[in-house]
């Protein structure tokens, strides 16, 4: 848990700084809506808190963004708009007991949690960075980051992209980078059945499709393409990828072109769910209301928009967080609503209902320690099956359910992966890690590169599997931790350049060996030509095939419709 914290810290610490302002003050004039606007200068020019939508509070709260349609004028973008209101910890998250109170202490002192207090509902904001000395006909290719949280946490200016846009010039390779601010838990994702009548589902991933937008309307006068645009995620972000690439069946177009050309999915791809109008879904949105005090209204959904924002927040806030017993059981996440997302993504994917553009997947090693941390009353493997029947899988028998755990069914076979009988925090901790991780991410990432290269095999993909954490205790190479090394690369080693200028790379190119120098950066062959993943270590990599935990794959996309959430 520790080195979980000081993974927050120091990811904290990257973006703490100020800016440092020089030179000449870059302004920029766009037409959709009107407005000039003024950024801040240095080796890296940034704009920070440009807003793509009205306020979505007031009437607006739990419904789709819209555009902005009357003229802004002169606009300041020179400091960052608030984070979207956050689901930090659960009113009812149930912690103390389950790990140490000095560990939750510690957790809620780190400036990460902190610098939420700048959070507000008035949130749709996007940070635009880019070389300087960039003009309107530079017309460079765009990195579009969408972050992770589970859906329930998140903000745009927690990720400094001017590292990442100095990189790419130092490589000769100049990209923009964005990152995009969209609301999270309940204000979000909320679901239930008033939901989906009132036409309010999954905005979350409306706000940041509004936001690609934007870009299309507006980047050109940064110097962007806005047909050179690639989606880059974690975790939530990642999966949000796939649900745009999924969206209206597939369309991701705009005005007759493409939103965009290429994604980048860390930790995350397919979310096999249920309806937004589905039990659980609709047990959550009936506690939110129950909690505001809206029980009794004719009308609850316009209760909830009524009510005052700190009502609401707590209310939204009164089921299980992520970081918590149910763990990747969310309450917050994406659901078909039978528009932007007509049917479960699994299903989406198998019918080949979507945009068909070269991407990048992998895993972290260990995906899923983080999450298995909480649930230190599991002792036996009854306990275990009987957890996931209540939390997860309502639709898989007790008999799939502890078919599905038997090939997890020793310490050894555990998360962190090839460490033996070590690490085991509780008597189930290696096996409901190994699971959880499995189940979100690592497998469900092969089952898709394996749906993606049958249904469109002309599409280019690559995958990786990052293990430079190994060894970590307890932990390993957990989920979150590509955040460190790849996005901000606290560590400066291989792995993290490594990354970067295979990334950096795929933005220009759609192809991320094109012009490396294979001497220094392995050739990453495609994943359709023999299921090789890259192998990310600190300071070197190595290819290996993606057949581990064959029998346990084999099983669980045979029952893919089981285990729905």
């Amino acid at each position: 848990m520790k080195s979980f914290l000081l993974a927050l810290f120091f990811v904290s610490l990257t973006f703490a700084g100020p800016i440092e302002p020089r030179s000449t003050t870059p302004v920029v004039t766009i037409t959709s809506p009107a407005a000039t606007i003024t950024g801040l200068v240095g080796n890296v020019e940034q704009f920070p808190g440009v807003p793509f939508a009205q306020k979505p509070t007031g009437s607006l709260r739990l419904k789709p963004p819209q555009p902005i349609t009357t003229a802004i004028g002169n606009y300041d973008a020179t400091s960052n708009g608030p984070a979207c209101p956050q689901f930090l910890f659960s009113n009812n998250a149930g912690l103390n007991g389950v790990i140490p109170t000095s560990e939750l202490g510690l957790l809620s002192e780190t400036p990460l949690f902190q610098l939420t207090t700048h959070q507000s509902e008035d949130c749709l904001y996007m940070n635009i960075y880019r070389p300087a000395g960039t003009n309107s006909t530079s017309k460079l290719p765009i990195l579009f980051w969408i972050y992770g949280g589970g859906f329930e946490l998140g903000w745009n200016w927690m990720y400094d992209g001017a590292p990442w846009v100095q990189s790419s010039v130092d490589l000769g390779q100049p990209i923009i980078f964005i990152t995009v601010n969209y609301r999270v838990g309940g204000f979000g994702f909320l679901g239930g059945s008033e939901i989906l009548t009132d036409g309010s589902a999954n905005i979350g991933l409306l706000d940041q499709r509004l936001a690609l937008q934007w870009v299309a309307d507006n980047i050109e006068a940064f110097g962007g393409d806005p047909t050179k645009v690639t989606l880059w995620g974690e975790s939530a972000g990642a999966i949000s990828i796939f649900d745009h690439m999924a969206a209206y069946n597939g369309d991701n177009t705009y005005n007759g072109q493409p939103l965009f050309r290429g994604a980048i999915m860390n930790s995350g791809s397919i979310i096999p769910a249920d309806p937004v109008d589905c039990p659980k879904a609709q047990n959550v949105y009936d506690t939110v209301v129950s909690t505001a005090g809206c029980s009794s209204a004719s009308n609850t959904l316009e209760c909830l928009r009524e009510a005052d924002y700190e009502t609401f927040l707590n209310a939204v806030n009164s089921v299980p967080f992520v970081l918590g017993y149910q763990a990747v059981a969310l309450a917050y996440l994406p659901r078909p609503d039978g528009t932007f997302l007509t049917k479960s993504p699994d299903l989406l994917l198998h019918s080949g209902d979507f945009a068909q553009v070269p991407f990048i997947i992998g895993d972290q090693e260990d995906e899923g320690t983080l999450f298995a941390l909480f649930q230190s009353n599991i002792t036996t493997n009854d306990e275990l099956v009987e957890y996931f029947k209540s939390y997860y899988f309502n639709h898989a028998s007790m008999q799939q359910i502890q078919t599905l755990t038997s090939y997890y069914n020793t310490n050894t076979n555990g998360s962190p992966f090839g460490t033996g009988g070590l690490w085991n925090w509780y008597p189930q901790f290696k096996i409901l890690a190994a699971l959880l991780g499995d189940l979100t991410f690592t497998l469900t990432r092969r089952a898709f590169l394996q749906v993606s290269s049958s249904v469109h095999p002309d599409v280019p993909s690559w995958s990786y599997l990052s293990s430079y954490d190994k060894g970590t205790p307890i932990l390993g190479t957990f989920h979150t931790s590509d955040l460190l090394q790849v996005f901000f690369g606290v560590l400066p080693n291989y792995a993290s350049s490594a990354f970067r200028a295979y990334y950096i790379t795929f933005v220009n190119q759609l192809n991320p060996n094109t012009g490396l120098d294979s001497n220094t950066y392995a050739t990453w062959p495609q994943w359709n030509s023999g299921n090789q993943l890259l192998n990310m270590f600190p300071n070197d990599s190595q290819f290996i095939a993606d057949n581990f935990r064959q029998q346990a794959y084999d099983f669980i996309v045979g029952n893919i419709p089981s285990f729905y959430i």
